[in-house]
């Protein structure tokens, strides 16, 4: 994976580090990425957004997740044998 951007494109940049003795060292900055889940395209994708492009509302984050459980089988019975009894 890249380390970019995928809103704005914001990508890692080379430098030098330079002492106050002038000891010139190379360096890079990466910009400030997050993983979300944002919709894009009317779909939910996990995308790696710099925390500019969140901070400054470019994207729509989708919606928190809603964990509903299932119908609960009787106490006892497993959800295989209710399953088969259904049918």
């Amino acid at each position: 994976m890249a380390k970019q951007c995928d809103v704005c494109g914001k990508g890692t940049v080379f430098g030098k580090n330079v002492s106050h003795a002038h000891n010139v060292t190379s360096r890079t900055w990466e910009p400030n990425l997050q993983r979300v889940r944002a919709l894009v395209d009317g779909r939910v994708r996990r995308v790696a957004v710099c925390t500019r492009c969140l901070r400054s509302g470019k994207i729509v984050k989708a919606p928190a997740r809603t964990w509903q459980p299932e119908e609960t089988a009787p106490a006892g019975s497993s959800a295989k044998s209710a399953k088969t009894a259904a049918e």
